[in-house]
């Protein structure tokens, strides 16, 4: 990139990923992500937010700020076509690295040197031109050379997300989140903190810096608030204030004169030496407490990418509470059986009395009808399809005329 990209190349802006484009493993593009521009009269015109949004959703606009085709590649179509491939992982993974996805892509060309074809060949559309101005530490100063601005939505309701009055709960990870845990028992009785601090710390104690229970409680919240990875754990703590980190049990600095969340190494070290049984159950008996939910679903997935090539991928059968969607339970399906297995291993250790368990037609058992109303002492709500013919007809054939106004039924 440094040496035959037109701008040269030190570093990308802000939050960054770097893509290399490659064809029979044999490099053919490079592609450089980084932070969008502050300001950009004519992009913000194009997408109509305030700006006050601006400077608060800034956030889920990414910069292409380096694209380059190899100088020995001659493959037509090539640089649309990396574009949009490019595009299609481009969220996921920015949400995997950093805690957050992206919404919009933006990019700006010199006119003196390129058209934006392959820009518009990949479905990008040009807005108009920069003013002329860039920005070096901090202050902007006029060179005269406008670019022409391209943008590419990288979903069909961007803009309607980024000019809205308030950010669909998908998007409220950040600032959201850190008031969200301003009201959650975190050092009180029976607080998060307490119940972490039982769990079994393997650590050897010479060097220890930060407290486990300090260290496990920024990881729980972390990913409570979409954090996805080590590094996004770690951004997410260092935007915590002091008064959170005060409360959640970090070590004060004194030479630095403040509170220090933990690195990202520390976080995975202590999260992969760990026993992950008991911080499942810890967290989980916290969480139930928290959501005080009132029905909660049972459902089961099998996680992507979880598959070796050898065996099957893993399948987690998961209890979530409704409306909110807090995990509260999750139970691994052995490789050899089915969700019906997993069902009373995974709601044994939950408090289920007086509570509405909802599941899909598979766990319409006999044998879970009973568990959850004679041991749980619980209710239900399972869907029946054709083939259990015999309760789906007698379903069928009743009417709201069987059910007394008292609420008992006349069959």
């Amino acid at each position: 990139m440094d040496k035959y990209h037109y701008l040269g190349f030190r570093c990308l802006v802000g939050e960054s990923l770097k893509y290399v484009a490659t064809i029979n493993d044999s490099w053919v593009a490079l592609i450089g992500w980084g932070t969008a521009a502050l300001k950009c009269k004519a992009r913000d015109a194009w997408i109509g937010w305030s700006e006050e949004q601006q400077w608060q959703r800034l956030r889920y606009l990414v910069n292409n700020q380096r694209f380059l085709i190899l100088p020995t590649v001659r493959i037509k179509n090539l640089a649309s076509k990396a574009l949009a491939l490019n595009l299609r992982r481009l969220a996921k993974d920015w949400k995997t690295i950093y805690g957050h996805t992206v919404l919009i892509a933006e990019t700006f060309v010199d006119p003196r040197w390129f058209l934006g074809t392959c820009y518009r060949a990949a479905n990008w559309e040009c807005v108009g031109r920069t003013q002329g101005y860039g920005r070096h530490m901090g202050e902007y100063y006029f060179h005269g050379n406008a670019k022409t601005v391209w943008v590419r939505s990288l979903r069909s309701d961007a803009r309607k997300i980024l000019t809205s009055a308030f950010l669909p709960l998908e998007f409220q990870g950040g600032e959201a989140s850190f008031v969200a845990l301003q009201n959650t028992n975190l050092n009180g009785s029976g607080g998060l903190l307490e119940r972490l601090d039982i769990i079994t710390d393997p650590r050897r104690k010479r060097g220890v810096r930060h407290s486990q229970a300090f260290v496990l409680a920024i990881a729980v919240c972390a990913a409570l608030c979409d954090a996805g990875s080590y590094e996004a754990i770690a951004q997410w703590a260092k935007k915590l204030s002091q008064d959170l980190l005060k409360r959640m049990g970090a070590r004060y600095n004194f030479t630095e004169g403040c509170y220090k969340p933990p690195s990202e190494p520390t976080i995975r070290r202590t999260l992969q030496s760990i026993n992950v049984d008991e911080l499942d159950r810890v967290v989980y008996e916290w969480l139930e407490e928290q959501t005080n939910a009132d029905a909660i679903a049972v459902d089961g997935k099998t996680l992507r990418g979880s598959g070796n090539g050898q065996g099957k991928p893993l399948h987690l059968m998961a209890a979530l509470v409704h409306k909110t969607g807090v995990v509260v339970g999750q139970e691994a399906v052995d490789t050899k059986s089915n969700e019906i297995t997993a069902f009373e291993p995974l709601l044994a250790p939950l408090d289920l009395e007086g509570k509405v368990i909802t599941a899909d037609a598979m766990h319409a058992q006999a044998l879970h009808a009973r568990y959850l109303v004679e041991e749980k002492k619980a209710d239900y709500v399972f869907t029946v399809k054709a083939n259990q013919p015999t309760i789906y007809e007698a379903i069928n054939d009743t009417d709201d005329g069987d059910f007394s106004p008292s609420g008992n039924s006349n069959r």
